[in-house]
């Protein structure tokens, strides 16, 4: 009796165990998530610093939610997942973001003009984020060769931005809007790689 007991609660927690370890393997993967909020909002924020088009609401709230919010969420759930890096970026670009759109929004809700930040500084900043960003990108090495060229672009996008603040060159601000463009399309594109790849079981797209 004693031994068919303890057949059947071995057996039972092998079944449990094993549930519990498929639950674990059938988690969703958050990177493409994360890709999409970065790549659309730094798409439609470099159209603007290409020239084309001033800065709106619609940047403004895509900085918010898509690209703040979605990231931040995609980075909680790479640190479910134990995966330090993508938890590291996804939750730092997000916040980016939304510090960011603080910048832009905060000097107004104060009544202040002199609240506001001024180029020279703002250079700092972007350089700053250049800086982490050059040192994430030594953290790709070892990775995919789109991920290693999206975070290539884009700490030379962040050291481009703090130029154009330095020096005033409006030139050098319409380069950085091509530039991101491109860096985040990049992101777009290893976004919906990775979601096809997981739809219809094989790659797709190359990366």
């Amino acid at each position: 009796m004693h031994f068919a007991f303890c057949y059947l609660h071995c057996y039972f927690f092998k079944i449990s165990h094993t549930k519990h370890i498929f639950m674990e393997n059938k988690l969703a993967n958050p990177a493409p998530l994360g890709l999409m909020g970065f790549g659309m909002t730094t798409v439609l924020l470099n159209i603007h610093n290409a020239g084309f088009f001033p800065v709106s609401d619609m940047i403004l709230a895509m900085g918010i939610f898509y690209g703040g919010i979605a990231q931040v969420i995609a980075g909680i759930l790479e640190f479910k997942k134990g995966n330090t890096f993508g938890m590291t970026a996804f939750t730092s670009y997000g916040l980016f973001w939304i510090t960011l759109v603080a910048i832009f929004v905060l000097p107004d809700l104060a009544g202040d003009k002199g609240f506001r930040t001024d180029n020279d500084f703002m250079g700092w900043y972007l350089f700053m984020w250049g800086l982490f960003t050059f040192m994430m990108w030594i953290g790709t090495f070892d990775k995919n060769k789109v991920l290693q060229f999206i975070f290539l672009s884009l700490w030379i996008l962040f050291f481009l931005l703090a130029a154009r603040n330095w020096t005033g060159s409006a030139a050098i601000g319409r380069v950085a809007g091509w530039e991101g463009i491109v860096c985040g399309l990049s992101a777009i594109y290893l976004a919906m790689a990775e979601v096809l790849e997981e739809a219809r079981g094989r790659k797709i797209l190359p990366f």
